[in-house]
């Protein structure tokens, strides 16, 4: 079974080569695609000498900052074409634990993704985050997220995921839409819409070690309002595919 780790980049030059090599080590069979989006700081060319190192390796470029939806989505179609069977997606900056990725791969047996979520029992923000951050990230997540879209995931927002290629392929990346991080909470609605088995296993999240966060209150502000429109745009969603059967 084939098993591809995607991880977006943008000015992550001094973290891409540790994050890919950690991945690399936690699994032998796992390969790494890195989406690099142009970044001005030379990530891309970090990424294209790992890949001219291990054949393991696979680089994605895009001509430009286009959004993290965008990334992803591309980042899939990518390794769909390389004929992935079970699909990792995870931040650069080590704020997801490549550690995870084998249990989270045996876990996927069960189920149509895995999600590795701060907030069931078990998950544990980093001791940073204070109350006030802590609080607006679980309200926003566990609470107004699920009582608008009425799903059950308990971190809507959780980039760090394990996807069949079967749960992919049923939920059509080409009618998501979402731009920023908002991707996250329609990729999860669809799941849930559509039929699809959702795991949330618990995982501790680490602010990043090197570098400043991408996140930001208008990023935030912007993915609570159009949780509304997501609910909205796929109220009559269908599976595009009956999903196939694993081997």
């Amino acid at each position: 079974m084939k098993k591809i780790v995607v991880i977006p980049t943008y000015n992550e030059k001094e973290n891409v080569e540790a994050i890919t090599r950690a991945v690399l080590e936690v699994d032998p069979d796992t390969e790494v695609l890195i989406v690099d989006d142009n970044s001005p700081d030379g990530t891309g060319k970090i990424a294209d000498w790992l890949a001219g190192q291990n054949l393991r390796v696979h680089v994605l470029h895009r001509p430009g900052k286009q959004g993290i939806g965008p990334a992803y989505k591309d980042g899939f179609r990518r390794a769909l074409e390389l004929d992935a069977d079970l699909i990792v997606q995870m931040d650069a900056d080590f704020s997801h634990s490549p550690r995870y990725i084998p249990e989270f791969l045996q876990a996927l047996a069960g189920y149509d993704v895995v999600v590795g979520s701060r907030y069931v029992a078990g998950g544990r923000l980093d001791e940073r985050w204070g109350w006030s951050r802590y609080l607006l990230s679980w309200w926003a997540n566990s609470v107004y997220t699920r009582l608008i879209l009425g799903i059950k995931v308990k971190d809507a927002t959780a980039g760090y995921k394990c996807w069949k290629r079967a749960t992919l392929e049923g939920i059509g990346l080409e009618r998501v839409r979402s731009n920023g991080y908002v991707f996250q909470i329609e990729m999860a609605y669809l799941t849930e819409k559509l039929g699809f088995s959702a795991l949330e296993l618990p995982i501790y999240f680490e602010d990043r070690r090197i570098g400043r966060s991408k996140m930001n209150m208008p990023i935030k502000l912007e993915a609570a309002l159009r949780t509304w429109q997501i609910r909205y745009r796929h109220r009559a969603a269908r599976r595009r595919l009956e999903p196939k059967t694993q081997g």
